[in-house]
């Protein structure tokens, strides 16, 4: 599959490098274009169903590209084995890459084939990394085969060769919730205790997952595969809300506000704080079909999944090309943006701001903490790793 040597490319030793850079792209692209088409504006749009178009790339396109990179990369810390690098990862990107532009120029069949394909490479290959080292993180290569066969289900639809409906995009929305509960549940405690640890904060500190949170995570994957599927009795509405509760309980054992000096990690709780809140909201929606769905997915999207990968992403990219572990106020200002922006998509889709000047102001600022990010970043993610003599 390649190795991380001297003579791959810097951007291509680790996956993180191409699809953090990919992601935030599409980001900055996507979304932006997105506003101008749901404004009306003389634009050239997305082939076919723009408003799926949408939904698509934000689920599967950008988080995905974040996932991929992020699995593919922590893979190998996981099991002690080789960094997936070079040609395999500079195709994997290009398939990745063949999806966005298939989609975009009106092409849902080929882009249905291309994704899947995607996701399943991803997937078996992280599977069989994972097998071949007795680690426990099955249940987190299991999670993409899913959204892979989530993305196919709802480009079929979007293609017109299955029966329309939502179960494609809401399964795909579902399964990056039960990452961020699965793998934010492992990474915000371990790095808050490190970070208060090494700033010398006097315990009690976080401890990792116990068996109240993994039983949080199985009811995550429950309930919001049921709002998934469409079952929407009010018993699951006010099983999302005490869900979201839970979350609440949850994210509170992880001393977030002890970490406010530090943006790098404070914004990790932050981020997960959007995941009980877009639980209460579509629990509410499920309970009361008369108030907007929308609230709660994109509290989900924008606000918790989007949060979320631009802190990971951009911890990750610092952590894994050596460099120290700070946020300066570029990268503090990104958080904001990104925060802020989701904030006012909520708002508007709650129906507390109306017209389309939100809509055009959240993109804005969503898609500008994307932007400097990739100001930041870029350079990052496209050389060398510090101690790297030939960088």
């Amino acid at each position: 599959m390649g190795s991380a040597s001297s003579a791959i490319s810097p951007t291509l030793r680790g996956a993180f490098r191409p699809f953090f850079l990919g992601a935030a792209l599409l980001a900055v692209v996507a979304l932006p274009l997105w506003a101008a088409v749901f404004s009306g504006a003389n634009v050239p749009a997305p082939a076919g169903d723009a408003l799926a178009w949408h939904r698509h790339e934000m689920i599967f396109g950008f988080a995905g590209a974040a996932v991929i990179g992020f699995m593919l990369t922590a893979i190998a810390n996981w099991t002690g084995r080789k960094l997936l690098a070079g040609w395999s990862v500079a195709a994997l990107a290009a398939l990745w890459l063949a999806v966005r532009v298939a989609f975009l120029f009106g092409e849902p069949g080929m882009a249905m084939v291309a994704e899947g394909t995607l996701f399943l490479v991803v997937a078996g290959f992280a599977a069989r990394e994972i097998n071949a080292s007795g680690n426990r993180n099955m249940p987190i290569a299991l999670a993409v085969a899913l959204v892979g066969a989530a993305s196919v289900a709802d480009l079929a639809v979007i293609a017109r060769l299955i029966a329309d409906n939502d179960t494609g995009w809401r399964a795909g929305l579902a399964l990056i919730a039960v990452l961020m509960s699965l793998i934010g549940g492992r990474i915000i405690p371990a790095f808050t205790r490190n970070w208060l640890v090494k700033v010398g904060k006097a315990p009690p500190h976080p401890v990792m997952p116990t068996k109240p949170d993994l039983v949080i995570v199985a009811a995550t994957a429950l309930l919001l595969g049921l709002w998934a599927f469409g079952v929407a009795p009010p018993l699951l509405g006010w099983g999302l809300m005490a869900l979201g509760a839970a979350h609440l309980w949850r994210l509170s054992r992880w001393q977030g506000w002890r970490t406010l000096a530090d943006p790098l990690v404070a914004v990790l709780h932050l981020a997960y704080l959007w995941l009980p809140v877009a639980l209460l909201l579509l629990g509410s929606g499920v309970i009361d079909p008369a108030l907007p769905r929308s609230a709660g997915v994109h509290a989900l999207g924008a606000g918790g999944a989007g949060l979320l990968i631009l802190a990971v992403m951009s911890r990750a990219s610092l952590g894994h090309t050596g460099r120290p572990l700070a946020a300066g106020p570029m990268l503090t200002a990104a958080y904001a943006l990104v925060l802020v922006g989701a904030v006012v998509r909520v708002i508007a889709a709650a129906g507390y701001w109306a017209g389309i000047a939100p809509i055009h102001l959240s993109a804005t600022l969503w898609a500008g903490g994307f932007a400097l990010f990739l100001v930041l970043y870029w350079p990052i993610l496209t050389r060398a790793h510090i101690s790297d003599p030939a960088r």
